[in-house]
């Protein structure tokens, strides 16, 4: 008996393998799924949400590819198996036709934007025209006759498709031979020919983007608040990461707010940027090239600031999430403010920021300043003096320097948040004079062909790291002019400016980390190994991310800071790692940073010679003020948020019509009314149909 029930068991154990099997083979070919599928999420604030997303189960329309505007017809109204979801080529991803596909959303399930190979000829920002309009210095109080760009549009082909809200998902698509499969089963079965509508099956599309904050930042951090469980099902995460910073001289980071005696120049650059599509911000111009060139400058600064006696000390500060309301530099401001940061805004002597310098025409750059704080003759000295400094430190470089010809506001900077707090001398190097010369603000299309970035044919990406290209060269000069003029403002003797030059070397390699892959041979040797394996094939994403997590932006230039300023000290891997440095020297800690990096592989060898960096690179909180206060509706502080979502999916497949759905949903039924009137039947005449006769009791022979 036991044998039987085992081989029971075991042949009950195959069947449902091979019935799993077979599910998952027939699964296999009823779906297509979606390899590279970027989506559109959802963003909230104080006042409203943006963005996109489907419903709980997803959006599932009948594919159409659109060819022209004037196709949309098909979709809004005249075509007969709505919903559709929309295809578009790139040069059709405009706020004319998205508008439309919004306002007729009864009839549109989603749309799936194809990213071209090479950037469009037309510039494209989803990007407001205004950035950071309401969170900057120039308001009704400090200058209303500024406010608002009234006096310069800075972003004028920004068309606010970012900022938008869409109650359907759009996803971007590669074009690659998964959208050529979509392509062709669209071609294949959706396909209007002579105006006749095609014929069933028809091929669908499922894509599934469901976000769980609704409404705006107060109201999800709300839901937030009242969850009780052990497990909290969050909504949302607030916007947020770290800012890096470093001194050209030692400062305690453990004693906070005032220090005597130190003077502080701030050198500052933006670390994010963002597009429409969440996992896609290149930043090539709006944020790469400014922080490319200060990482240069701080390079080119390292060995003159220690050996010289400089009376002010530079401050590398690198700001995250300053697209999304200045997130990181209003956060240091406020640190500073409360003595919870190294030093505070009395220590701060002057700021030089550099913004988009990555497209020169002819060259040229402009110097930004604020008009506003310039009418105090004091702060008015210290700008021209700067300026004085700059000019000088161009002397000889392939540089033409020039200030506006006539008085406007800063541009969006991050020396804006500092101005809010007190007037404070500062310049912005833009490459622009008045509107942006970046024709993709905020895009996908911001990236390295934008820049470009470009390589010999049949290049190894050995030999492409290695390769200084065009944009390292110009980079380079404008990181070197920064350099000498950081060196004046801190003191230093100009004699030796002619002595302090960029190295075109870590430019391009710099370049080539951030536009093209973070998963090179030069990155691999300045990395700690627990970040290694993180490096991508990819571009770097410069979106800002959420608070609970630093991103890759950050650990690429909290490392790169530290190796190009920093200094290689004989320590123990296990000493380096704890911070145990010097037993009899315990400020040490405090003063210095210390990673074990990786170092280089000796030739046909895989172990790696590590070695132990010192640095003065800092990491400080790059979160809202807005969070820590609860101000949900702050109008001083950003107070963007990040929707929480499940897994994002996306797949085709061939759909019947309603009417045979219907058909077989009633066959279904009536089979199973039928199999339970059977089953009630047979089981209430069960002692008539299935009992034996019954032998007598007694039997005779």
């Amino acid at each position: 008996m036991d044998l039987l029930s085992n081989k029971w068991i075991i042949n009950l154990l195959v069947c449902c393998f091979y019935l799993g099997v077979r599910c998952n083979s027939v699964e296999k070919k009823i779906y297509v799924h979606l390899n590279y599928k970027i989506p559109c999420v959802r963003l909230l604030n104080a006042t409203h949400q943006i963005g996109c997303q489907s419903s709980l189960s997803g959006n599932v329309g009948v594919l159409h590819v659109l060819e022209s505007e004037e196709n949309l017809d098909w979709v809004l109204r005249s075509g007969p198996n709505p919903p559709y979801m929309v295809i578009l080529e790139y040069r059709l991803f405009t706020r004319s036709i998205m508008m439309k596909l919004k306002n007729g959303s009864g009839r549109v399930a989603g749309v799936a934007v194809v990213a071209p190979n090479t950037n469009p000829a037309a510039g494209f920002s989803p990007h407001n025209t205004c950035p950071n309009e309401n969170t900057g210095v120039y308001t009704e109080k400090y200058d209303p006759t500024m406010a608002h760009c009234n006096v310069t549009v800075w972003n004028p082909l920004g068309n606010g498709l970012s900022y938008e809200e869409f109650d359907f998902p759009i996803f971007s698509l590669k074009d690659d031979n998964e959208t050529q499969v979509i392509r062709q089963c669209y071609y294949d079965h959706n396909h209007v020919v002579n105006g006749s509508a095609p014929q069933y099956p028809l091929c669908a599309m499922q894509l599934y983007s469901h976000m769980s904050a609704v409404t705006d930042t107060a109201t999800c951090m709300r839901r937030n608040d009242i969850n009780f469980s052990l497990n909290p099902d969050m909504v949302c995460d607030p916007l947020g990461d770290f800012n890096v910073w470093a001194s050209t001289r030692p400062i305690n980071n453990t004693a906070k707010g005032h220090k005597n005696g130190e003077s502080v120049v701030i050198a500052a650059a933006r670390l994010d940027s963002r597009s429409f599509f969440f996992d896609i911000a290149p930043g090539a111009e709006s944020g790469v090239s400014g922080f490319v060139t200060l990482l240069a400058a701080a390079h080119a600064l390292r060995n003159v600031t220690q050996e010289a006696h400089l009376n002010r000390t530079i401050l590398y500060t690198f700001f995250q999430g300053e697209t999304f309301d200045y997130i990181g530099s209003s956060r240091m401001v406020y640190d500073m403010e409360k003595n919870q940061f190294a030093v505070d805004l009395d220590n701060v002597h002057s700021v030089l920021e550099i913004g988009q310098v990555g497209l020169r025409p002819n060259s040229t750059l402009w110097f930004h300043s604020d008009p506003v704080s310039r009418r105090n003759n004091s702060v008015n000295e210290e700008v021209n003096e700067l300026i004085k400094k700059l000019r000088a430190a161009a002397t000889g470089l392939n540089v033409s320097v020039e200030e506006p010809g006539f008085s406007q506001p800063l541009p969006p900077s991050s020396f804006q948040r500092f101005l809010r707090a007190r007037p404070i001398p500062g310049v912005v190097i833009e490459d622009h004079k008045s509107a942006f010369t970046n024709r993709f603000y905020e895009s996908m299309y911001d990236n390295g062909e934008y820049l470009n970035i470009s390589y010999p044919p049949n290049m190894t990406p050995e030999e492409q790291l290695e390769h200084i290209t065009d944009t390292a060269r110009a980079l380079t000069e404008v990181a070197t002019m920064v350099a000498r003029a950081l060196y004046a403002q801190a003191g230093g003797a100009e004699s030796q400016l002619s002595s302090i030059n960029a190295d075109p070397q870590i430019v391009t390699q710099m370049l080539y980390s951030f536009l093209v892959q973070s998963n090179n041979s030069w990155i691999q040797q300045l990395m700690t190994s627990d970040y290694a394996n993180h490096l991508t094939d990819r571009p770097a994403n410069l979106y800002v991310g959420v608070a609970v997590q630093q991103s890759e932006p950050t650990y690429l230039v909290q490392h790169l800071l530290a190796n190009l300023t920093g200094s290689t000290v004989n320590a123990t891997q296990d000493n380096c790692k704890n911070q145990r440095m010097d037993p009899d020297d315990k400020d040490s800690k405090h003063l210095y940073y210390y990673f074990w990096v990786q170092g280089a592989a000796p030739p046909n060898s895989t172990e790696r010679q590590g070695f132990c960096v010192r640095s003065t690179v800092r990491l400080s909180k790059a979160l809202s003020p807005a969070f820590d206060l609860h101000q949900y509706t702050s109008t001083d502080y950003s107070t963007w948020t990040e929707s929480r979502w499940k897994p994002i999916t996306g797949r085709i497949f061939l759909v019947a019509s309603h009417d045979l759905e219907m058909l077989t949903l009633g066959v279904g039924i009536g089979i199973l009314l039928t199999s339970l009137l059977l089953t009630y039947f047979f089981s209430s005449k069960a002692e008539i149909l299935f009992s034996s006769g019954r032998e007598p009791a007694t039997a005779t022979y």
